[in-house]
């Protein structure tokens, strides 16, 4: 076979050691022995595509290393049975609903007993590892002697993402081998990183390819590889005095990114290692009952939610995606960035537009957006190369999707649609990326409406994940269907909605930024109300937001939205309008209400003996947003509540600790939440009156 054929082969075929015997005793791993007496641990979970560290296999575990233990094997290897990778974290099933923090230690002392149990075997231990190592995952790579990372590997604690820190010895096991000021910071900020810097951390002893496997767990078993030991800049970063210096510092960044208030699992993990670092016991201790602590805090419980309603959302795209050429028309900031996303998920896109402008500007944008998030530089050109200019616009001939992502009018989409439906082939989806014109308006021209859906994108489309699919009267489901699949398959998270002014996440949003307004009009202070909805635990407030949406389309939208719900809307005021004749648009033209510098807003801190955030001003903006969601769910736009929670967290960024809107109307209280809405109803007027559907939400 030719040789390069075979290394192909060799790198993607697991190494694992002997062939296990098919009747193990053990339900989760195969143990096997090589001829040099080397023992094969392989984790195999069973019943699923990945590891991961539910209490009943970490049971397990112990009985097989106890095995290992009276076997006395020449040493023992660790390795995933499982293709994607070595072992994903704990089973986050076992942390939901968690109430009892003793009963969470009690629980969490038990698998740390296991994690010691491997730590103190009196034989070499080497963790090989593949694919992702996450979490749980790592804390078992940092109990073995040494570790071999297969080139392409990632490593991470995403604990804090769920509103915790490592728990299984992480904390003191990471920081004592890897400098605090960099292990600290990969804990607190949940980032991955790959197996080359693993390795110049400090974290692997070496990076091999798969072929190479067994001549390296042979040198890290028998003596040949150099183990990585920890620096004096690591052993001195663990000293008090520098701990103390070091802890403040950390503090100050985690205080940037959230406060204490709504995130505690930075602060505690600071505090953590401030008090502990220089006894490894004693951290390892105080670990369990940090981390117990903090999984049943409303923070973690609730990122533990959101957690589900992405998987959830995962699920609801389905699999089996067709689109493999996807044809976008109008290279504005919406459609370039879309083209660009899309062909960085590995599809074939061209991408139209009138003038050549907006398209160099949407390829550039979509280049500085590949050097960001793809490593290799070879795959940064691929991705490019897949994002073809095409100011003819003969894609649309070959094209399985057509998104069209022109402005706002109505006259302009249908003449579009007019001169392409001729040109696509039988069974291609034309799709708008409208945010507001309801699609039973745009179908009526077309010889085939039930072929047209839409695929509504949040801006930035980087960062945002969800896309609302919608739907009309006369959409063909399989249509439906492959326009989920398409929406997974770009790693996204698809919302099903039926067509209605604003669907979702749109008409949820305007009374927010619209409240903001008339709050303006009576004179309170922007960075007032842009704190208040900070406060609450909004990325950002409605008057920032209003200019990084631009306040054209703001008024666009709220007028649209005003014509079917009328006094249920704060009304436009006639300022707005002006600042927008004169060209006063946000952060696209440099100045809106607040001035725009380098992409960010100039903002004078608020003076100190100034008028403070009142709960009354967090309620008038945030509330409705509450109230809308419970009428859309009334009126079936959309059908589950879950998916209007995290429609709202992924399209919005609304406050993540919170659950969503419905979960947090929940948490507070449905009737304290009516009576609230009663209050604010007759104070300032009927747009705040209550929806009906708050009596069936459960």
């Amino acid at each position: 076979m030719d040789s390069k054929i075979m290394t192909a082969l060799g790198d993607r075929v697991l190494a694992l050691g002997p062939r296990p015997a098919t009747d193990s005793p053990y339900k989760n791993f195969k143990l096997t022995r090589d001829e040099d007496g080397v023992a094969w641990l392989l984790f195999d979970r069973a019943n699923a595509s990945a590891n991961t560290l539910s209490s009943d296999v970490m049971e397990e575990f112990d009985a097989v290393l106890a095995v290992i233990e009276t076997e006395r094997p020449a040493g023992l290897v660790i390795r995933s049975a499982k293709p994607s990778g070595f072992i994903a974290g704990a089973d986050v099933n076992e942390f939901r609903g968690a109430s009892d923090p003793d009963m969470v230690e009690t629980r969490i002392r038990a698998a740390h007993a296991v994690i010691d149990h491997l730590e103190a075997l009196k034989l070499p231990t080497v963790a090989v590892i593949h694919g992702f190592c996450l979490g749980g995952g790592l804390e078992v790579a940092l109990a073995c002697q040494s570790r071999i990372a297969i080139d392409g590997a990632r490593f991470g604690f995403p604990e804090v993402m769920l509103g915790l820190h490592p728990g299984l010895g992480g904390t003191a096991r990471f920081t004592a081998l890897v400098n605090p000021a960099q292990s600290m910071a990969l804990m607190l900020t949940g980032r991955t990183i790959d197996a080359r810097r693993a390795r110049s951390l400090g974290l692997v002893d070496t990076v091999t390819q798969e072929r190479h496997v067994r001549g390296a767990v042979k040198d890290a078993l028998f003596g040949r590889l150099k183990r990585v030991k920890p620096g004096l800049l690591t052993r001195a970063a663990n000293f008090g005095l520098v701990r103390g210096l070091l802890a403040r510092r950390m503090r100050t960044e985690a205080a940037k990114a959230a406060s204490r208030e709504h995130y505690p699992a930075p602060y505690a993990l600071i505090d953590l290692w401030e008090t502990h670092g220089g006894s490894r016991a004693a951290m390892l201790k105080a670990e369990q009952a940090s981390f117990a602590k903090l999984m049943v805090t409303p923070t973690a419980q609730n990122l533990i939610r959101v957690f589900f309603l992405r998987e959830q959302m995962k699920k609801a795209a389905g699999s089996g995606n067709t689109i493999k050429h996807v044809h976008v028309i109008g290279a504005g900031a919406m459609g370039g960035d879309i083209a660009a996303w899309v062909a960085g998920q590995g599809l074939r896109v061209s991408l139209a537009d009138m003038k050549a402008e907006p398209i160099a500007g949407a390829v550039k944008r979509a280049a500085e957006l590949y050097g960001k998030i793809i490593r290799k530089p070879t795959e940064v050109r691929d991705a490019l190369d897949r994002l073809i200019p095409d100011m003819d616009g003969e894609g649309v001939r070959n094209a399985d999707l057509i998104i069209e992502a022109v402005p706002e009018k109505l006259e302009l989409k249908q003449k579009v649609y007019a001169s392409l439906e001729p040109r696509m082939k039988p069974g291609a989806i034309l799709a708008t990326n409208t945010s507001s014109i309801p699609l039973q308006d745009l179908r009526t021209t077309l010889a085939r409406p039930e072929r047209l859906v839409g695929l509504h994108f949040f801006n930035p489309v980087s960062r945002l994940q969800l896309v609302e699919v919608v739907s009309h009267d006369g959409s063909d489901p399989q249509v439906l269907k492959d326009a989920l699949a398409f929406v997974g398959a770009i790693d996204r998270l698809p919302l099903p909605v039926k067509s209605s002014p604003g669907f979702l996440v749109n008409r949820a949003l305007t009374p927010y930024m619209l409240e903001a307004m008339v709050m303006l009009d009576e004179k309170i202070d922007q960075r007032l109300i842009d704190a208040a909805a900070e406060q609450f635990g909004m990325p950002m407030g409605p008057i920032e937001l209003a200019d990084q949406v631009g306040l054209d389309i703001c008024l666009d939208v709220g007028d649209m939205l005003r014509t079917k719900f009328g006094d249920f809307l704060p009304p436009t005021p006639a300022w707005l309008r002006d600042k927008v004749a004169k060209g006063e648009l946000g952060r696209k033209t440099g100045k809106g209400f607040y001035t725009w510098k380098d992409g960010k807003a100039e903002k004078a801190p608020l003076l100190e003996t100034g008028p403070r955030v009142t709960d009354q001003m967090i309620d008038r903006l945030v509330l409705p947003m509450s109230n809308v969601c419970v009428a859309a769910l009334r009126e079936g736009i959309v059908d589950d509540a879950d998916a209007v929670d995290g429609a709202m967290i992924f399209g919005t960024g609304y406050a993540p600790f919170r659950g969503g809107p419905l979960n947090h109307a929940r948490t507070r209280g449905v009737e304290n939440v009516e009576s609230t809405l009663r209050g604010l109803a007759e104070r300032f007027g009927g747009r705040f009156a209550p929806d009906a559907g708050w009596d069936s939400l459960q």
